[in-house]
């Protein structure tokens, strides 16, 4: 797992919003959008941390069964997005496993976490059984 930055001046407010249903996917997808845009992303960073989001958010709404995301927009130097995403689901048994490409445990091809964790500049996880699960992402503008 890769380590967190410390903490940024230059970041905004997180934006909080749930993940819940479907449709909060969508939202999800658009707000990422919107944030990478503002910390000045370009087109590739943008979409390495959309598809990380999406992945994360259909992993909250699969696994936590719901949950909530912190979108915060960084602008001070790096300028960036972190996204925090929790739930109070059932949490990940085993964290170093559930990272490894090809673990599933709904018979999806299991490139999850792990090809999420390459698509970002950060990425830290902390989970564990009937406790939930938070996961951290970053991408930094380059």
């Amino acid at each position: 797992m890769l380590p967190l930055s410390p903490e940024f001046e230059g970041s905004t407010a997180a934006k909080i919003l749930p993940i819940r249903t479907a449709d909060d996917i969508v939202l999800l997808r658009a707000a990422v959008r919107t944030a990478a845009l503002e910390a000045g992303l370009g087109l590739v960073e943008l979409t390495k941390l959309v598809t990380a989001s999406v992945e994360i958010g259909r992993n909250t709404l699969t696994y936590g069964r719901e949950g909530e995301v912190a979108i915060d927009t960084i602008y001070e130097k790096p300028s960036g997005v972190r996204l925090t995403f929790s739930d109070r689901g059932p949490g990940i048994e085993d964290v170093h496993l559930a990272m490894k490409d090809g673990f599933t445990t709904s018979g999806a091809m299991g490139l999850g976490l792990g090809g999420t964790s390459r698509l970002v500049d950060e990425f830290h996880i902390v989970s564990a059984p009937d406790e939930g699960t938070t996961v951290t992402i970053a991408k930094w503008k380059r």
